[in-house]
């Protein structure tokens, strides 16, 4: 059962192309409404986790990821300061 709430306003023309289009696949304005959402939202998740490569630009994938990292000296310097709590002074 549906008890979430979802508002939002819309300009009159968004609400009646989105009317247009959830009746031409039978569906109700929040029906439409939310299964779009959910789809393009779902899409921008697996965006940030999925992406595909063909096999020369996975090599050179892998090997980016295999390789050493470069030196950092602004890392190197903040990972050597040590940490507040670690000081000994109470």
């Amino acid at each position: 059962m549906r008890d979430a709430a979802i508002n939002l306003r819309a300009l009159p023309e968004q609400r009646d192309l989105i009317d247009r289009a959830a009746d031409l696949l039978g569906k109700s304005r929040s029906d439409f409404m939310l299964e779009t959402a959910c789809e393009r939202a779902q899409s921008i998740m697996l965006d940030q986790v999925f992406f595909n490569l063909d096999a020369e630009k996975f090599r050179q994938f892998t090997s980016m990821l295999d390789a050493p990292p470069a030196a950092n000296p602004g890392f190197e310097r903040l990972m050597a300061v040590k940490a507040p709590w670690r000081t000994g002074k109470a």
